[in-house]
């Protein structure tokens, strides 16, 4: 069977998950920010197998969160680094733990802690405004159509009635 294709639905959601594919992507992407750099690394560190394991490196590196760099050169093997794209997907991994320790964690505690290096302090993620810095929650946000929204899918009843409920 097929899986569906979220590339070119106009959501920033669906892209997303259509890029991370599964529950193993954002794991390879945690594990690059501990600093795991070579597959077998990777392997070893997830348990994963090494065909599935090639399939993530190979499509995060196609999509431009992970660049390979040579480090050995017969045989060739490689060194899996996060690029700019790749680094900006820090936060998405932060607020995925704070809602995980949240939500999941046993009564002992967070299993990993984020400590803020510039403070000293042990924290969590919050999603703020990126406008006047304010703390963003379902009850005081809503989602309206952006620039980026297609024409042809405005003037569809199940899309009026749904943003209409968004934009009163």
């Amino acid at each position: 069977m097929k899986r569906t294709s979220f590339a070119r639905w106009p959501c920033s959601i669906a892209r997303t998950m259509d890029l991370l594919g599964d529950r193993w992507t954002p794991l390879v992407l945690r594990d690059a920010f501990y600093g795991v750099r070579r597959f077998d690394e990777f392997q070893q560190a997830l348990g994963i197998a090494r065909n599935t394991l090639a399939d993530r490196l190979r499509r995060l590196v196609d999509e431009g969160l992970l660049e390979k760099r040579p480090y050995q050169a017969d045989p060739v093997r490689y060194d899996y680094l996060l690029t700019e794209k790749g680094r900006d997907f820090w936060g998405v991994l932060a607020a995925m733990t704070a809602w995980g320790d949240r939500w999941l964690a046993t009564d002992a505690g967070p299993p990993i802690t984020l400590h803020h290096e510039d403070c000293g302090h042990d924290t969590e993620a919050k999603v703020v405004c990126g406008h006047c810095g304010a703390e963003l929650g379902a009850g005081d946000t809503r989602m309206r159509r952006g620039p980026g929204f297609p024409a042809r899918l405005a003037d569809r009843p199940d899309v009026a009635q749904r943003f209409a409920r968004q934009e009163n």
